[in-house]
Parts: structure tokens; C-alpha cells; sequence
């Protein structure tokens, strides 16, 4: 009995770690949100013009979905519902991925674009899901729940890429 208390009590103590792990703060997903639509829009401008068939329609629907959404992700910020800085610029890990991006052409720029949506999509997904049930904003979290079926949306088209 007490073996059985003991392991239930360790599975308890394990998975409120790992709830507390998977909680995102409010700068954290601000930060995160603001520079993906950033390199969203500037990966997709980038490539636009020269993509195939397939990923030029996506391409500019991203610019389109993603300038929305940073419109009212600054509108939040700016109204004083969420407190923190938006960021001006791309971190270091995604302007080295526009930078790579800059660098390829033809199949292999439609190629690798395409990979990279369907990662990034998959992880917008899974931070405004985590920000949407658990996040310490009431605003951004109805917000990102709002936001969440169009980014849905998104990673069904970005998997359907060739």
C-alpha cells in the first residue's frame, strides 16, 4: 500500500513539473508570436514571386493571415491589455534561416520553404494551444484561442505543399 501511495504520489509530483514546464509567460509568447509573423511575412514575400504553383498561393495568404495577425497582436500592446515590448527585429535563429533562404532558387527554394512552414506552422500550433489553455493574459489567451483554428488551418495547407 504504501509502495502504491509512493508511486502515485512521485506520478502526481512528475506531472505537475511537466505542466509547469509546458506553461508559457506572457513576454515568452508576445516575443515568440511577434517574431515568427516577422519571418513569416519576409520568408513569403521572398519567395512569392519565383514559387511553384503550389506554394505561391500559400505564400501569400501567409503574408496576408500573418500581417493580421501582427496588426492585432501590436493592437494588444499597444492598448495596454498586454503589458511587455514587441520585438523590432528577427532573432538570430530565424533571420539565419531567411538568410539561407536567400541563397537557394528554384526547387530547392520551394523545397526548403516548404519544410520550413510545415515545422513552423506545427509549432505555432502547439504554443497557442499551450498559451490558449494555460497562458497569464486573459486578453492574449482568448486571443490565441481565437487565433488557434486559422494556424489549424495553415499546417493542413503547408502539409499538402509538394
Amino acid at each position: 500500500m504504501r509502495k502504491t501511495f509512493a508511486m502515485v504520489a512521485a506520478c502526481a509530483l512528475f506531472a505537475g513539473t511537466a505542466a509547469a514546464q509546458t506553461t508559457v509567460s506572457t513576454d515568452d509568447f508576445v516575443k515568440k508570436v511577434a517574431i515568427r509573423d516577422m519571418f513569416e511575412i519576409q520568408s513569403s514575400q521572398l519567395i512569392a514571386p519565383k514559387a511553384d504553383a503550389d506554394t505561391k498561393p500559400f505564400a501569400e495568404r501567409m503574408v496576408k493571415d500573418h500581417t493580421k495577425t501582427t496588426n492585432e497582436l501590436k493592437m494588444l500592446v499597444q492598448s495596454g491589455k498586454v503589458k511587455t515590448q514587441l520585438p523590432t527585429a528577427l532573432d538570430a535563429e530565424h533571420q539565419r534561416m531567411l538568410d539561407d533562404l536567400k541563397k537557394l532558387s528554384g526547387k530547392e527554394l520551394d523545397t526548403r520553404y516548404d519544410e520550413i512552414q510545415k515545422k513552423a506552422h506545427q509549432e505555432a500550433v502547439d504554443l497557442f494551444t499551450k498559451y490558449s489553455q494555460g497562458g497569464d493574459n486573459p486578453d492574449l489567451k482568448q486571443w490565441a484561442a481565437k487565433t488557434l483554428p486559422h494556424l489549424k488551418e495553415h499546417l493542413a495547407m503547408a502539409q499538402k505543399l509538394k
